[in-house]
């Protein structure tokens, strides 16, 4: 079992930076791929970007050169860094493990506004 708790959200100007942290506990994080998701009002819930177990990133197109994911299996945590946020970035965001995430289980997420 893997628990998951995401921080870092908050409101930013367009143009600017967050950094997002998701924290895991359990005894299986390192065997699970991880992605960070986003649902905006009104929209479905997309997958920004994936890590898998051995370390390996991959994004959605839209956030492509902007966005960053990240994997420390020691400390069991996987970031986001997202950078020259426009208001499209506005969403929550979630971290979840690819299992969890195919069977609709997801914890409470963090607030990205971006807004001038």
């Amino acid at each position: 079992q893997v628990q998951l708790v995401e921080s870092g959200g908050g409101l930013v100007q367009p143009g600017e930076s967050l950094r997002l942290s998701c924290a895991a506990s359990g005894t299986m994080f390192r065997r699970n791929d991880m992605g960070w998701y986003r649902q905006a009002p009104g929209k479905q819930r997309e997958l920004v970007a994936g890590v898998t177990r051995d370390g390996t990133p991959n994004y959605t197109d839209s956030v492509k050169g902007r966005f960053t994911i990240s994997r420390d299996n020691v400390k069991m945590t996987v970031d986001l860094q997202m950078n020259s946020l426009s208001p499209e970035d506005t969403a929550v965001y979630y971290c979840n493990t690819r299992n969890m995430a195919r069977l609709g289980h997801w914890g409470q997420g963090t607030q990205v506004t971006v807004s001038s």
